[in-house]
């Protein structure tokens, strides 16, 4: 919901929601995250690495990485098929998935959840 106050936005360094003096923020979205068509997302929302949000209602304001699902459901996306959906987009663009791309997606993975 937009007040029009400061908003409360995910910290991956305290690892909380912390106050800002922030009025207007957008989605933050990592890489490799997608939504689905209409996903409902409110000011301020994090998310994090590889996620696929979808589904009825607005989720969390912080998505972990790696998440798979919505407001009502989700669950941790199995990292061989986050190398997949990674390696099919890149490929429309002409950019190989590197060992490299693997081995960070990999330790995220580890870090997730």
């Amino acid at each position: 919901m937009n007040t029009y106050g400061k908003l409360k936005i995910y910290s991956y360094r305290e690892n909380k929601m912390v106050q800002t003096n922030v009025t207007f923020c957008g989605l933050l979205m990592g890489d490799h995250s997608k939504t689905g068509i209409n996903t409902m997302l409110n000011t301020g929302t994090v998310v994090g690495v590889s996620a696929n949000i979808f589904g009825a209602g607005f989720p969390a304001k912080y998505i972990p990485s790696f998440t798979w699902g919505g407001a009502e459901k989700s669950e941790k996306f199995k990292l061989e098929k986050a190398f997949e959906v990674a390696s099919n987009m890149m490929e429309r663009r002409k950019i190989v998935l590197s060992p490299a791309d693997k081995k960070i997606l990999t330790y995220l993975h580890k870090l997730a959840h």
